[in-house]
């Protein structure tokens, strides 16, 4: 597929939940691998919420770790998901993986991401979804967010 639209794999993320990933680890991984070798970047989506074991995680040639909304949502009045964001923030950067959270809707939320490490979100805070067009628009004229 790649080659058929002219797509440069470099250019490209795959998104995988740990569910998919961990039925079948090891055929998951060869074809990761596979798929890495010609450029594509490979995300674990969702991470925190399915069943994967640090073991698996290790094994896994992922670039990126995406931290579930559900643990970001309450990251300032919740301690326990503070921790459990900071913790994966840590265990991310400490196996080279980027780290990027999702469902951030407030500046409180962003900040305290940064603050810790995180420096890739995706949420309300920034924008609701909108056509390419306004997108390219909201780029050039409210990056002070970012």
């Amino acid at each position: 597929m790649l080659h058929q639209t002219g797509i440069n794999p470099h250019t490209l993320t795959l998104e995988l939940t740990e569910r998919l990933v961990l039925d079948n680890v090891n055929d998951t991984i060869t074809k990761i691998q596979t798929l890495r070798g010609i450029g594509v970047h490979f995300s674990m989506d969702d991470f925190g919420t399915g069943y994967s074991s640090l073991s698996s995680l290790k094994r896994l040639p992922i670039n990126e770790l995406k931290i579930d909304q559900s643990f970001v949502r309450d990251i300032a009045m919740d301690k326990d998901d503070a921790a459990i964001v900071q913790t994966i923030i840590a265990m991310a950067r400490n196996l080279g993986l980027k780290v990027f959270a999702e469902g951030v809707e407030t500046e409180e939320q962003r900040a305290f991401l940064k603050q810790h490490g995180c420096a890739s979100y995706q949420g309300y805070f920034f924008s609701k979804p909108v056509p390419l067009a306004v997108f390219e628009a909201l780029l050039i004229t409210d990056t002070h967010r970012l």
